[in-house]
């Protein structure tokens, strides 16, 4: 079995889990809800062994290089940061009714990168045979799935006050507005940091490459309008006194500054533009 097959079931195990804990969460039972943790898990470790299998077929190719170079790879990463950061939640805080947010997010992730045209392993480019590529890459992503589940979390904080009186059963086994208010910030604290040392790490990276540490490429401009918003958003909270509603919103208009900064700007002409393949 290759990677690329292996990295398939990963997605449908991913998909299952979502199923699992937006039954549990639709269907208030306890035993969907614990299933899907052990899915997960199990998700999580065929997740690891794909990206670990990949990595040792890029050296038998005599290519070898960590995998997460192009759009299909970063993806399958993507899920494994999103569901390793939730499952880490879920263990402290014992709230599953936020995998039903967090997890399908990790599994469009993987479906979406199953539409890949082509998921042979390639070469390098020059740009980016550089020992700044993992750290650069794992740190951006981390920062991406902190923003991934605060955006789960606002939409389920916006829920919650829709429900001011707590008639709605759907939303009875959703943590108070606080915590998800708290868990929202604690998120993008969390994001905001890694995705600094992104940026930093990039910049380090791009003077070795193309003797500049910044030149506006797309990539770079989108990076640093996400992390300026962010970067708003701890400002009003810290100094204002901002909390819920308008937390919510604007962690929200992140997520999808996150979603352009990462999906469309791979597609315009820019020192970055190998992020589509």
């Amino acid at each position: 079995m290759n990677s690329s097959t292996l990295l398939s079931i990963v997605t449908f195990i991913y998909g299952l889990s979502a199923v699992l804990y937006i039954s549990a969460w639709i269907f208030k039972k306890e035993t969907p809800g614990k299933v899907a943790t052990y899915v997960s898990v199990a998700g999580l470790a065929l997740n690891t062994a794909g990206i670990i299998l990949r990595w040792v077929e890029s050296y038998k190719l005599g290519i070898g290089h960590a995998p997460l170079s192009n759009m299909y790879e970063s993806l399958v990463f993507f899920s494994w940061t999103i569901i390793i950061l939730y499952l880490v939640i879920e263990y402290r805080y014992k709230y599953r009714v936020i995998g039903a947010f967090a997890a399908p997010i990790a599994f469009l992730a993987m479906a979406y990168a199953s539409l890949s045209p082509s998921k042979d392993i390639q070469p390098l480019i020059p740009a980016l045979k550089s020992n700044w590529l993992i750290a650069h890459v794992i740190t951006c992503f981390l920062g991406y799935a902190g923003f991934a589940i605060a955006c789960g979390l606002s939409l389920m904080y916006l829920l919650k006050q829709t429900d001011t009186e707590n008639r709605s059963q759907l939303l009875a086994h959703f943590p108070k507005p606080k915590i998800l208010d708290e868990l929202t910030h604690q998120m993008i604290m969390f994001g905001v940091l890694f995705l600094s040392i992104g940026i930093i790490t990039g910049a380090v990276w791009a003077n070795s490459a193309w003797g500049t540490y910044w030149s506006w490429d797309p990539k770079e401009t989108w990076s640093l309008i996400t992390w300026l918003i962010y970067a708003t958003l701890l400002h009003a909270r810290l100094m204002r006194g901002w909390h819920g509603t308008r937390i919510a919103y604007i962690s929200i208009a992140g997520f999808a500054a996150v979603m352009f900064t990462y999906f469309g700007v791979n597609y315009l002409p820019g020192l970055h533009s190998y992020g589509a393949q």
